[in-house]
């Protein structure tokens, strides 16, 4: 499913984020920058080492920022790394903490120069972001950037239930 906004295109689809195409890829990443499992794990097994040594010269990263590393052995250039919130109850600052990861992302891209950027579904999985409310964040705060310098933000969504959330939460936004 895709939707154009002004001359850039905002696209959804069911994959596996390490075969994207795309300038670069974000990482739902650990504040750490360690490395671990699920999209984390996946990126930096695809990518190889050269991931993991620029994470460590970085350091680490907080919750709700965003760095880059190269993209390794990947066909993006770039991974852009990503801190969600882990998923408490709602009152810990969780929406403001998710859609700041989303916007930290897409401004580092546009500082960057990129003109694409995939993103997963960020603290949805090991971190427990009820996954309509994140969808319904990542979408709104990708619309609302979306413009000139970046010409396509794809999510790239790991299987079915997901891309169907993100599918519906994208209707209802775009009525």
């Amino acid at each position: 499913m895709e939707i154009k906004i002004n001359q850039a295109v905002l696209s959804l689809v069911q994959g596996d984020i390490t075969r994207e195409t795309t300038d670069a890829i974000v990482n739902a990443a650990n504040a750490m920058l360690a490395g671990g499992g699920g999209v984390d794990g996946a990126i930096h097994r695809a990518g190889g080492p050269a991931i993991m040594e620029e994470c460590r010269k970085i350091g680490g990263c907080p919750t709700g920022q965003a760095v880059i590393t190269t993209g390794g052995n990947l066909k993006a250039k770039y991974v852009i790394h990503t801190v969600g919130p882990i998923y408490r109850d709602g009152t810990k600052n969780e929406a403001n903490l998710l859609k700041s990861a989303y916007l930290s992302s897409l401004k580092l891209a546009s500082v960057r120069g990129l003109k694409s950027v995939a993103f997963p579904s960020i603290s949805t999985g090991a971190y427990g972001y009820p996954l309509s409310e994140a969808a319904q964040i990542a979408l709104q705060t990708a619309m609302e950037y979306i413009g000139d310098d970046l010409q396509l933000v794809r999510f790239v969504l790991f299987d079915g239930r997901t891309y169907d959330v993100f599918c519906d939460e994208l209707k209802a936004l775009v009525g």
